[in-house]
């Protein structure tokens, strides 16, 4: 701001408010400063070293210090030798993976001992390797025997078929198994897809592979009916939303940013996970993702969320995770090498983490008595200290934005204690859309909204038989082989993760 002698004010008072203005002015510029040159250039790693984290070196001091036997200062002439690195011990290959045993004997002239008897077999010893067999292509002829009758005149009669996925196509269940795999669970572009099949001399263009992928969705339609009422019986659901490209766009820009949104819930042995695309991230998407549910939903502070969780039978969860996260950004931009208030909050969170990863293994029940017994203590003595500091903190610095995060989410945020099965985070939720970033990153936005949609439904059944246990290509070729013959609820129930086992 560049201001003249002439602009400034004669009153006193009046000049003393504008040049602390200024001054809190130029305090958010070099901190928005400050944390842009940190996501351009430094690590974007949230976790604290014990080595630069103030809090952990204020807070901790005492209890290192009693922990830590007293080390002995090295003599002058003694040479100081750097510790080892140990090499971490290998994991054994997968026990359902199919073993060949190759036997290797004595040469015959080493099985005669020096006393001129043969020598015997008394142990071996084992080792193993990873083998891979590259893909195989082969091509199914369906041959369909066609008979009439020498006798009379009576019309030939042409042996039936079953059910295709999709009618007069070139491709099988495993093709379309393996399309699916490739591009929702290995983010690879349907043009690298293509390039893969040209090696092998087979043409099929990306236009073709698109459709397949479009049509196979519709065809899943009936478990994804299923999946969402299940998910509407979950007590708690994660959700979150996330960007995506859609180029053609019926009335909008090709530039113009659509939605992708993610809900997470289910019980412990049968986990869901489902998205849906949407054009807008309006209040009245979640409305309809979740119409007809009642219970705990944990989201972020985002508005959109605001009119679903004021519905009766709802009750809105806050975020530890996205709180932590702002403190987080306001220790980044204090003085290097000192401590400040963002420390105290991020040490006081990361008690009540503290207390979480003890009673990880614990029963609800169990969680529930000690989040009573330690998390409440911590929770009142974090919320004194909110009371104290928001007052004395300019609302647009990093610490002010975090403060204010924290005081205007308190309500929500504190709720987890109320049952030992409620979530602390929403990390379930941004786990769970992080394959869909990752992928996004490689074809990086979608052609039609047909397109999209369908990246939706597959990327629901994907990432729903992998939070299963179940292998994406195993699980997608076991229902593609038998979805179409499904003619009742129960044969379409038969077909979801938990209730197959094909995983090879």
């Amino acid at each position: 701001m560049k201001l003249s002698s002439q602009s400034l004010p004669d009153d006193p008072v009046l000049l003393k408010q504008l040049l602390v203005e200024m001054g809190a002015q130029l305090e958010r510029l070099q901190q928005d400063y400050a944390l842009l040159r940190r996501k351009l250039f430094a690590p974007s790693s949230e976790k604290a070293s014990d080595a630069d984290s103030p809090q952990l070196a204020m807070f901790n001091e005492a209890e290192e210090i009693l922990a830590a036997p007293a080390a002995e200062p090295a003599a002058e002439d003694e040479e100081v030798v750097a510790p080892i690195k140990r090499r971490g011990k290998r994991k054994p290959l997968p026990a359902h993976l199919p073993r060949i045993d190759v036997i290797h004997e004595l040469p015959e002239h080493e099985l005669t001992c020096e006393c001129g008897c043969r020598k015997q077999v008394i142990g071996e010893q084992t080792s193993e390797q990873l083998d891979i067999v590259p893909a195989k292509f082969q091509v199914i002829r369906h041959i369909r025997k066609t008979y009439a009758c020498k006798a009379c005149e009576a019309a030939p009669v042409t042996a039936g078929k079953p059910a295709q996925l999709i009618e007069k196509s070139l491709a099988s269940p495993s093709v379309l198994a393996m399309l699916l795999t490739t591009k929702y669970a290995d983010g690879l572009p349907l043009y690298r897809f293509e390039n893969v099949l040209k090696r092998h001399g087979v043409e099929v263009s990306r236009q073709t592979l698109a459709r397949w992928v479009i049509q196979c969705a519709a065809q899943f339609q009936p478990l994804l009916n299923l999946l969402r009422d299940k998910l509407l019986e979950s007590p708690i659901i994660h959700c979150d939303e996330t960007r995506l490209q859609v180029l053609h766009e019926p009335g909008r820009d090709p530039t113009a940013q659509s939605w992708m949104w993610v809900q997470a819930g289910g019980p412990p042995d049968t986990p869901i996970i489902l998205f849906d695309y949407d054009p807008s991230r309006a209040q009245a998407v979640p409305l309809r993702l979740l119409e007809g549910y009642a219970g705990y939903l944990m989201t972020d502070d985002y508005a959109g969320y605001n009119a679903v969780a004021a519905l009766p039978g709802i009750t809105r969860l806050g975020c530890w995770a996205h709180a932590r996260r702002k403190f987080v950004e306001a220790q980044k931009v204090q003085p290097k090498g000192k401590t400040g208030r963002a420390d105290m909050a991020l040490n006081l969170i990361g008690k009540l983490y503290g207390i979480e990863k003890d009673c990880k293994n614990a029963t609800d029940a169990e969680r529930f008595a000690v989040r009573q017994s330690r998390s409440v203590p911590v929770l009142e003595q974090l919320k004194r200290w909110l009371d104290k500091t928001q007052p004395n903190t300019l609302p647009q610095t990093a610490l002010g934005k975090a403060v204010n995060y924290l005081a205007s989410n308190w309500n929500r945020l504190e709720r987890y204690i109320e049952g030992g099965y409620l979530p602390m985070d929403n990390n379930h939720a941004e786990n769970a859309i992080r394959p869909f970033v990752i992928g996004r990153k490689n074809w990086m936005f979608s052609d039609t909204p047909q397109g999209a949609t369908a990246s939706a439904q597959i990327y629901s059944l994907i990432e729903t038989a992998k939070a299963n246990g179940r292998e994406p290509y195993a699980w997608l070729r076991h229902v593609l082989e038998r979805l179409m013959a499904a003619r009742s609820v129960e044969d379409y129930e038969a077909l979801l993760p938990w209730n197959c086992s094909a995983n090879s």
